[in-house]
């Protein structure tokens, strides 16, 4: 009696469903990393624009909140820089009401010019002292200012960050 030896092996069907499924397989790797890397670049710009955020924090930190010029108890009606006055000569936190930086600044009011895509937007507004939220005309004299900084990325905003100060 003759024996048949079954054919040991893969047929095309086989073969072709197996091709389709790794060919799947690479394909929604690429979409994954493709994805990663976007993440990567949004986190790297978010965490770029907090340091830049902070670089405001810390220059404005040790400076009075209005010019020291101005007699204890006279009341300041204006914010912003006094007449003539350049981001070098800036001594108190109400002089950056309005400015805008493009390239951004640090800390030490040195140009960053490794970060000419991003700007800095800096308000100070005076608020009510009996609640913070409320921002009152620069003509009502109140012991406390929110400074905030805005940082835009090629005009777009990435963050926003404000904090009070006292003025005494």
């Amino acid at each position: 009696m003759a024996h048949k030896t079954a054919c040991q092996g893969f047929t095309l069907i086989e073969v072709l469903i197996a091709t389709i499924l790794v060919g799947l397989s690479i394909a929604a790797l690429v979409g994954a990393n493709s994805s990663f890397t976007m993440a990567n670049g949004a986190g790297t710009d978010l965490s770029t624009a907090e340091f830049l955020v902070e670089q405001i924090r810390e220059l404005t930190t040790l400076l009075p909140v209005v010019d020291p010029a101005v007699a204890a108890g006279t009341r300041v009606t204006v914010l912003g820089p006094e007449s003539g006055e350049i981001l070098a000569t800036y001594d108190d936190v109400d002089d950056f009401d309005g400015a805008s930086f493009s390239p951004p600044i640090g800390a030490n009011k040195t140009v960053l010019t490794e970060f000419a895509a991003f700007s800095q937007q800096v308000t100070v507004d005076k608020v009510s002292p009996s609640n913070l939220d409320l921002v009152v005309a620069d003509t009502f004299d109140s012991a406390f200012v929110r400074v905030t900084v805005r940082v835009l990325q090629n005009g777009r905003q990435v963050v926003s960050a404000s904090w009070i100060r006292a003025r005494y």
